[in-house]
């Protein structure tokens, strides 16, 4: 089945490249929630129960939780492509993507330290220039019909949001970026293009940024209203945090309760909670999450989760 195109400009007003492709950014099937992407439920993992009761709409979040897809939606398109990312954005969430740098400099999304999993190529992503990262085929791993799919650079990234921005589709959205890079200029150069696309406040960045607090002091001298996240493993530390001036948001992998909650946006911060704790299919700790008011919220199942706070927004109404 072909779908009709969907076009989405960047700054320049040029669709982003593969923008117009029938089999992977089909607007009308992501808005009634079917996302086959064009190419039917067997493309990739087949959709759970949940998922195929789905029916996304754009409504007001409930309790403050804002769902962020890991690496996009990994599950119905090649994690940390333009097509998964795009999804998200069409629907109205967030997303988390990894930032690796290649051999040339330049600023690319690739989750794992080598190319193997999710391209045609072999070996380290720093090992390869721009030029040998956009002849691999990035989709085919994940399903035929993705074939001929790219490794995004950051650049590709930002400018595919920008235009949402622009619009002013991204009410509810955080993108977080999982600093994967290690060098002494990447903060400075996420930051400079996140300010040229114009997409600052959206962003909130994890990663190496979680633990390393030269990471967080790179980016608060790039840019002050950067905003970083700090690891907090007990409520203890993220009481220590909140005295923090350089901390925007404290970093979760455990269910707080409401009281520390209050705790934390009294002192005008946010909190993200990640890992085995939210990432599957937890619907009990995903309702504890929005009950309790978590600000963000990183899951591999993010149709699901927004099913279930449409649900809890309908029920307390």
């Amino acid at each position: 089945m072909l779908c009709p195109p969907l076009l989405i400009p960047t700054l320049s007003g040029r669709p982003l490249s593969g923008a117009t492709r029938p089999g992977l950014t089909c607007r009308l099937c992501l808005l009634t929630g079917v996302l086959f992407l064009c190419g039917g439920a067997s493309a990739g993992q087949p959709l759970s129960a949940a998922e195929k009761s789905a029916a996304p709409k754009k409504q007001p979040v409930a309790g403050g939780s804002n769902v962020v897809a890991h690496r996009g939606l990994m599950r119905h398109a090649p994690e940390n492509t333009l097509p998964a990312f795009r999804a998200c954005l069409e629907l109205g969430f967030g997303f988390e993507l990894d930032v690796r740098r290649t051999s040339d400099g330049t600023l690319v999304c690739v989750h794992d330290d080598t190319l193997d999993r999710t391209t045609s190529g072999t070996g380290p992503v720093t090992g390869q220039t721009l030029a040998d990262m956009q002849q691999l085929d990035a989709g085919s791993w994940f399903d035929r019909r993705s074939a001929g799919e790219r490794v995004p650079t950051i650049e590709q990234i930002f400018a595919l949001t920008a235009g949402y921005a622009a619009a002013g589709r991204m009410d509810h959205v955080v993108i977080a970026i999982d600093i994967k890079a290690n060098d002494a200029e990447v903060e400075r150069d996420l930051v400079q293009l996140a300010r040229r696309h114009k997409i600052s406040p959206w962003l909130v960045y994890i990663g190496r940024t979680i633990t390393d607090p030269q990471v967080r002091q790179r980016l608060k001298q790039a840019d002050e209203s950067a905003q970083v996240a700090l690891l907090c493993g007990s409520p203890a530390e993220v009481r220590t945090a909140l005295t923090d001036p350089a901390v925007d948001w404290v970093y979760l992998r455990f269910l707080p309760e409401a009281g520390l909650m209050q705790e934390v946006h009294a002192a005008g911060r946010k909190a993200f909670i990640a890992g085995a704790t939210v990432a599957g299919e937890r619907t009990q700790n995903w309702q504890t999450a929005m009950d309790v008011k978590i600000d963000a919220v990183l899951t591999d199942f993010p149709l699901v989760f927004r099913r279930q706070q449409r649900h809890s927004a309908q029920t307390t109404e």
